[in-house]
């Protein structure tokens, strides 16, 4: 019986699973949820994630939520090649840091705009709550442009890039919706590099939200 896969378009979070579904190459059964409609505030969803988000999995009758954790049991579940965490400890803890830096700060930066631009009415936008939420994205954004230990960001393709390219994707089409934030040129060389490496990737093309396309 395949995984079930509960997912909904534009969340960065059910993103990452989706891509690291498809990177350890992980059959499951695509559950495609909608915000719009309430699907994840049925009685049913809720009996999978009382907290009525996305991602969640259901395998073998065994629910998960949140995506963080959901990545270390697909690792635990399915061991071996593709990894999604390299299996010398030091190099882990990296990718592990890496993971918990991009949803501890990174995020926090990222929902702040999210709430300032696609949570608020177009005529109810406040120029200075735009503006700090872009700017701790950008704060992120040299932070990491530094932290980059190769082509991607913990030197192999790992559940660090999984987790902070969505979040990145989705910060940079927010704000575009925004005249004037996001400058020509909003990343750094190498983190544009990467951006690229990670847009080339099969499983990105593969995973990219639906209503993006």
């Amino acid at each position: 019986m395949a995984l079930a896969f509960y997912y909904a378009s534009g969340s960065p979070y059910a993103w990452r699973v989706w891509l690291a579904l498809e990177h350890k190459r992980i059959p499951y059964e695509f559950k495609l949820m909608s915000f719009d409609a309430g699907d994840l505030k049925t009685p049913q969803y809720r009996a999978i994630n009382p907290r009525a988000k996305v991602p969640a999995i259901v395998d073998e009758g065994f629910a998960l939520y949140e995506s963080a954790a959901i990545l270390e049991y697909l690792e635990d579940r399915w061991p071996g090649e593709p990894r999604l965490f390299s299996a010398d400890v030091r190099r882990r803890a990296v990718e592990r840091r890496m993971v918990r830096e991009a949803d501890q700060y990174f995020a926090d930066s990222l929902e702040r705009l999210v709430d300032a631009i696609l949570f608020t009415p177009k005529e109810q936008w406040s120029e200075v709550r735009i503006a700090e939420g872009w700017a701790g994205v950008e704060r992120e954004i040299s932070a990491w442009e530094a932290a980059i230990k190769g082509e991607f960001l913990a030197g192999n393709l790992s559940a660090a890039d999984f987790t902070l390219y969505p979040e990145i994707a989705l910060a940079l089409r927010i704000a575009g919706r925004k005249a004037g934030l996001v400058p020509a040129a909003p990343l750094g060389p190498r983190l544009a590099a990467w951006k690229q490496r990670m847009e080339a990737l099969p499983i990105t093309k593969k995973t990219w939200p639906p209503h993006w396309k």
